[in-house]
């Protein structure tokens, strides 16, 4: 009679010794396991969804304040052929870039203030191009007065200013060309090293619509019996071709007033 109550009495502790194994060491280790797992998804999603902002010494911050300045010269040459040349086409291309570098001048500026970065850079121009390029600008030896590669001298700006008719139109064709190959040069170092998407988009623009310009620009100045100070069809050759939504490369046959009826109307993204 005693042994079925000995089993009987088994059969009753199991349970209880289970649940209190559970109570002692099963139910703590699974908050523990709980209480990782919600930290670690509070940091997966941290991770992904906070703003990450570039640094004051990245390749994003660099591309903005030096295209900024490299802008604002742009800007002025095109602002000094507009008072100087009665030539439509010419007017109608340095309009263009006015508005449009100029827009894209404000682009950077904010992207400096949502970035909470100074737009006053610390350090020299071009640092941020550095493995990024295959033109190492920081190093480049350049004339009096001259802050970047492909940007007028001083004396230039006051050719320009000092010419008139053709020989502005020429002048500025030359000078702008120069500068527009160094904002290639920029822009693409900017798409190689930046992770930015905004920057990415805008720096791919730059590149593709200044190409199509450099190709306009060399087809007019042949037009008025001059030629860059570049070859600029061995530039194009070296993997630099247009491919702009404008088609620039696709006018070379039309007459002149004609082809330049999609820059007037403010085509180019520059």
């Amino acid at each position: 009679m005693t042994a079925p109550e000995t089993g009987d009495e088994t059969v009753v502790r199991r349970p209880t010794m289970s649940r209190e194994r559970w109570r002692t060491f099963g139910a703590p280790a699974l908050a523990l396991v709980s209480i990782a797992s919600l930290c670690l998804g509070v940091l997966l999603g941290w991770l992904t969804f906070s703003p990450h902002h570039p640094a004051d010494d990245s390749v994003e911050a660099g591309f903005a304040r030096d295209m900024s300045e490299h802008h604002a010269q742009a800007t002025q040459m095109s602002v000094l052929v507009m008072q100087r040349t009665d030539d439509e086409s010419i007017r109608r291309l340095a309009t263009d870039i006015i508005n449009n570098q100029e827009f894209e001048r404000g682009v950077m500026a904010t992207w400096l203030g949502e970035w909470d970065l100074p737009r006053a850079r610390e350090g020299e121009r071009m640092l941020w191009m550095e493995g990024h390029s295959e033109h190492d600008h920081s190093s480049m030896e350049l004339p009096p007065g001259v802050t970047m590669p492909g940007m007028a001298t001083p004396v230039e700006i006051q050719e320009l200013t000092d010419a008139s008719g053709e020989e502005a139109e020429v002048l500025f064709l030359q000078l702008m060309t120069t500068h527009h190959i160094a904002g290639v040069q920029m822009a693409e170092a900017a798409i190689h090293g930046a992770k930015d998407p905004d920057v990415l988009a805008v720096a791919q623009r730059m590149a593709d619509a200044q190409t199509g310009e450099i190709e306009l620009m060399d087809r007019w100045l042949r037009d008025r019996g001059s030629e860059p100070r570049e070859d600029v069809s061995a530039w194009l050759r070296n993997g630099h071709d247009a491919t702009t939504s404008t088609g620039d490369a696709e006018q070379t046959d039309q007459p002149e007033d004609d082809a330049d009826t999609t820059e007037g109307g403010g085509g180019h993204d520059h």
